[in-house]
């Protein structure tokens, strides 16, 4: 990538992390921010002990703390780039309190987009999500519409696309929207797997399984994420570009996770599903990705989403259950 001063919210959590360290090891200097909701010092580990890294503890959402720590770690105000994968990432936390995705999700974009107007950051990422399709039976198509998503989550994703778009006709030079599958890999703080590996590690004899296990959706490593999105940045040649970014259909059933994650950790594992087509209210049971835009662009994965559940399993279990 072309060196830059990138500022990236969300900089301790899973996927920022991983950012964080793919960023600094191609020479940039990188600002990171997150208020270690979920977060850990300990993703940073690395970034903490490198010389062209800084980080501050600070809530995106509130417009004093993000300013006091974009002005105390860039004094020159100057930046080329934000990341902001700054968000709420627990869905069912989201329809229990809408304001958690109100706060956490859009109102962290909106300043974000406000402090990049104010420092002259031309450049901009949005980490977005799959959930802001709704329930379709179609591939989807980053051209698909209506856009109907069924969660809080989706919806305020959504919402935070709309405030990139203007901000792309009205300031930023170029921006980026990615819209995520279900990541996975080491650090994770939520999902299917590590969502397994907390029941397992207080019940090695039972795990519940949320639905009847046939949900579908594709699964991509971390690691391949984190490869497409700066691959794109690089090539993208549009002012605004809209990408999905996944591995290829038809993607990995929860029953097949389960049954991996019972392998590693402990083959003598009952599973017990509790019914139904879906986890929770607002979980879309099944999705597939159309990938001809960021094919077309050079980019595919190079692992299927079940290898990129079998990787990922085994790195959470490491971490997790030791």
């Amino acid at each position: 990538m072309t060196k830059t001063t990138a500022v990236v919210t969300g900089a301790a959590g899973f996927i920022g992390s991983h950012l964080v360290d793919t960023l600094l090891a191609g020479g940039n200097r990188v600002i990171g921010i997150d208020n270690l909701s979920r977060g850990t010092r300990a993703n940073l580990a690395a970034a903490l002990n490198h010389p062209s890294f800084a980080f501050a503890e600070a809530d995106c959402s509130d417009t004093r703390s993000f300013g006091e720590a974009v002005r105390t770690l860039l004094p020159d105000g100057r930046a080329d780039m934000l990341w902001h994968m700054s968000a709420n990432s627990d869905i069912r936390a989201g329809i229990a309190d809408p304001d958690v995705d109100l706060r956490d999700t859009f109102r962290t974009t909106h300043e974000a987009l406000r402090f990049a107007r104010q420092l002259g950051v031309g450049r901009f990422v949005l980490a977005s999500t799959s959930a802001v399709y709704g329930e379709r039976s179609d591939a989807l198509h980053e051209d698909a519409g209506p856009l109907r998503p069924i969660s809080n989550y989706g919806a305020m994703k959504l919402a935070a696309e709309a405030a990139v778009s203007a901000a792309a006709a009205s300031f930023l030079e170029k921006a980026w929207i990615f819209r995520f599958p279900n990541v996975i890999g080491s650090r994770a703080t939520h999902g299917v797997i590590y969502d397994f590996m907390l029941k397992l590690k207080a019940n090695r004899n039972e795990l519940e399984v949320l639905g009847d296990g046939t949900q579908q959706k594709p699964y991509l490593h971390v690691h391949e994420l984190i490869g497409a999105m700066t691959f794109v940045v690089e090539r993208a040649p549009a002012a605004f570009n809209v990408y999905n970014v996944s591995s290829h259909a038809p993607g990995t059933t929860v029953c097949f996770i389960a049954e991996e994650v019972v392998r590693v950790v402990n083959p003598n594992t009952r599973i017990r599903y509790t019914g139904g087509d879906r986890g929770w209210a607002g979980d879309v049971p099944r999705f597939s990705y159309a990938l001809d835009r960021i094919e077309a662009l050079g980019w595919s994965p190079t692992e299927s989403s079940d290898d990129a559940v079998r990787r990922a399993v085994r790195e959470t279990a490491a971490e997790m259950l030791g």
